[in-house]
């Protein structure tokens, strides 16, 4: 795997790569607290499928670059995967893979520019239009009380208690049962400065506060509350201790023909590490499908 750089949508993107340069674009996107190793098993798999599989560390997380203006809304995050997609040399045969806040990346940039993308795969996030009523529920806001504390001016100063000990209990308690010591090291590294917390609580500032919002991407922002136009799979996990199973709907009936939903068993938020083989069969399946 080579680490790479490109330059897209103003910020000088660092990269993670595998696979013959000129085979379809695999644009793979984490989420919060991660990086792009987190596509470390699914990536080689890609790669031996003939993609040109690309993992980005997202606007904010080092070693990629800080927005020049501190603007981290859904819309910019699905602008950033668009100009990647050019950046990268991307055709209409490019697929794009989001977990977590690359989901919602992934959908926006599927929705924004739909002849980017042949197909999506998102985990652990559905289209908003399934979790708009079970995200209320009482056991959701409990698993989300993250969202509510980052807020807050505070919460850079939770995060870095105890050595940033905050990030390591989030995977305990989203995966449990699986052993997050080395992903969460490279979290550490990638938002150990006070610029790279601010950066990924910004992610959750932006989705309330309309003054964090650039109108600039007003378009991508619709897009991304949209399910994408093109066939989808997605893949949630039994035991996700971030947005549980019981607080999503019915995921299928919100995504277009030709898409998949899939429930995997005895895996947490973060399936594609606890699982990887069985999740990465999936998703190349689905692809050559």
């Amino acid at each position: 795997m080579q680490m790479r750089a490109a330059r897209a949508n103003g910020i000088d993107f660092a990269y993670l790569e595998l696979g013959p340069a000129d085979g379809p674009l695999a644009l793979c996107l984490h989420g919060f607290p991660d990086t792009a190793h987190t596509w470390r098993h699914l990536l080689p798999v890609l790669a031996e499928a003939g993609y040109h599989a690309v993992a980005p560390w997202m606007r904010g997380y080092a070693p990629t670059g800080l927005p020049a203006t501190p603007v981290y809304q859904v819309g910019a995050l699905a602008s950033d995967a668009s100009a990647l997609h050019e950046a990268l040399g991307g055709d209409h045969r490019a697929v794009v893979v989001g977990h977590d806040w690359g989901a919602f990346a992934a959908y926006g940039t599927a929705g924004l520019d739909p002849d980017r993308w042949r197909r999506v795969v998102t985990m652990a996030v559905p289209p908003l239009a399934a979790t708009a009523e079970g995200f209320f529920s009482y056991r959701q806001l409990k698993r989300s009380f993250y969202v509510f504390l980052f807020q807050l001016p505070l919460a850079e100063a939770a995060l870095a208690v105890d050595d940033g000990a905050f990030i390591d209990h989030l995977w305990q308690d989203w995966s449990p049962g699986y052993d997050g010591t080395w992903d969460v090291a490279r979290v550490h590294e990638a938002l150990g400065d006070p610029e790279r917390t601010a950066a990924a609580v910004g992610y959750y500032r932006a989705l309330f506060d309309p003054a964090l919002q650039d109108p600039a991407y007003d378009a991508a922002q619709a897009a991304a509350g949209s399910a994408p136009p093109q066939p989808t799979l997605y893949l949630h996990g039994t035991d996700d201790g971030a947005l549980g199973l019981d607080a999503i709907g019915d995921v299928g009936s919100v995504l277009s023909p030709g898409s998949e939903h899939i429930v995997v068993e005895g895996t947490g938020h973060f399936l594609h590490l606890e699982r990887p083989e069985l999740v990465a069969g999936h998703v190349v399946r689905f692809l050559a499908s």
